[in-house]
Formats: C-alpha cells, sequence, structure tokens
C-alpha cells in the first residue's frame, strides 16, 4: 500500500493535499486521480459564463517520493452569434 497526495490545481491556484489516501495500486491511484478531475470539471462548469477565460483544472498525483501523474482539464465557451 502506498500513500498518494492529489493536489488540485485551478488555473494559477494550487491547492495542496496534506493528508493524502493510502491505495493498494497505481490502478486505484489512476481512478482516484481521474474521479477527483471529474468533480472539479463538474463543478467549474456550473459557475461558467458565456464568453469566460479558457479554464485549465489539473490533479497533480504525488507520493513520498514526488510527482507520479497528472490529470488534466481544459474547457472554453464561446458564443458565435
Amino acid at each position: 500500500m502506498c500513500r498518494y497526495f492529489f493536489d488540485q490545481r485551478e488555473g494559477d491556484e494550487m491547492i495542496p493535499d496534506e493528508q493524502g489516501i493510502d491505495l493498494v495500486s497505481l490502478e486505484a491511484m489512476h481512478h482516484e486521480a481521474t474521479l477527483a478531475l471529474a468533480h472539479l470539471a463538474k463543478d467549474e462548469v456550473r459557475r461558467c459564463t458565456i464568453d469566460a477565460p479558457a479554464r485549465r483544472l489539473a490533479i497533480n498525483v504525488r507520493d513520498e517520493d514526488g510527482p507520479v501523474l497528472r490529470a488534466t482539464f481544459t474547457f472554453e465557451i464561446r458564443r458565435f452569434q
């Protein structure tokens, strides 16, 4: 079992994960990163307005040795008429 930390990045803002969670495999860590990013994206999309600047969200996963994975999501809404 390994402890992973899931730091959130919203634009230039970084929110570090101080606690982390113990997971049994890299696949479990990948799954948790995917769910965390989907949750961030869902909340951000609800707040997004038309013609707002493009948004970039990320989950940076690390263990005690350093970075392990980065999952990113970028979206933009533009109206043409």
